[in-house]
């Protein structure tokens, strides 16, 4: 549990250094990688923290 929290976290971190490195160069590909990535992450925290909550019902 507590890898899948730190996985989770460790991929918005790497979504933001995306967006920093599109707003330092003005390349799309960084904010294009940026928004994939953070779709992923979302809907995967969202899948994690879902099955926790129905555990504990």
């Amino acid at each position: 549990m507590l890898l899948v929290r730190w996985l989770v976290l460790f991929l918005l971190l790497v979504s933001a250094l995306l967006f920093a490195a599109f707003i330092a160069t003005g390349e799309t590909r960084y904010r294009v990688w940026g928004w994939k990535l953070l779709r992923v992450t979302v809907g995967a925290a969202l899948v994690f923290f879902s099955v926790l909550i129905l555990e504990r019902l």
